[in-house]
């Protein structure tokens, strides 16, 4: 498993592209998807509303279980994948590619999040 050199990542398991125009994709990490088992359903964050850096922004419902998805970063969501609402497996087969989750406009960006390498030793250790 490898984890993109060009990402951010936060210690729930989330991954932050970085900024285009303000704007980041958000997802969860190939080491999360594996976690969660098959997803079955993702309730993501409505267009137009504000999210706040480590709270919980929605829910990915898997075979397993149900956890909750939180947001690396503070700012306004300008869109959400639909074709991972209409088949939440995307989230397992391509979580850095076609399974992202949301597109948000970042206000504050925290100073917590991982490098790849850095990720990929905390989740080794």
């Amino acid at each position: 498993m490898s984890n993109p050199q060009q990402l951010r990542y936060s210690k729930e398991h989330e991954w932050l592209s970085v900024a285009e125009d303000g704007v980041s994709t958000v997802g969860i990490t190939e080491h999360a998807a594996n976690a969660l088992g098959d997803v079955v359903y993702t309730q993501l964050p409505e267009v137009g509303s504000t999210v706040a850096a480590g709270e919980s922004c929605g829910e990915l419902e898997s075979t397993k279980s149900v956890s909750d998805l939180y947001s690396p970063v503070s700012g306004e969501i300008t869109e959400v994948n639909e074709d991972v609402v209409n088949d939440p497996s995307l989230v397992n087969t391509a979580p850095f590619e076609g399974g992202w989750l949301f597109k948000v406009r970042i206000a504050e960006e925290p100073g917590d999040l991982l490098s790849a390498d850095e990720y990929t030793a905390f989740i080794a250790g």
